[in-house]
């Protein structure tokens, strides 16, 4: 497997192995491949999304008019 570029080409190829997967009638050293692949996937994407979720700050307009940055919580 070629590591993908970005989190888009990830999820693409991932949702093709789905599909094959699903409606195709690969042999079992095939499938056994494909979920490999699919497996490295999920973590690449997980990886990336767990890097995005980091640096996402929200901007919080505060009553004096400043701009403050604080980082991501799930709670907000």
């Amino acid at each position: 497997m070629t590591k993908p570029k970005d989190f888009e080409s990830a999820m693409k190829r991932l949702e093709e192995i789905i599909t094959i997967m699903e409606n195709g009638d690969p042999p079992l050293s095939v499938l056994l491949e494909m979920y490999e692949e699919g497996v490295e996937l999920q973590k690449f994407c997980h990886t990336k999304l767990d890097q995005a979720e980091k640096k996402i700050e929200l901007l919080v307009k505060k009553s004096d008019g400043h701009i403050e940055k604080k980082p991501f919580s799930e709670e907000e």
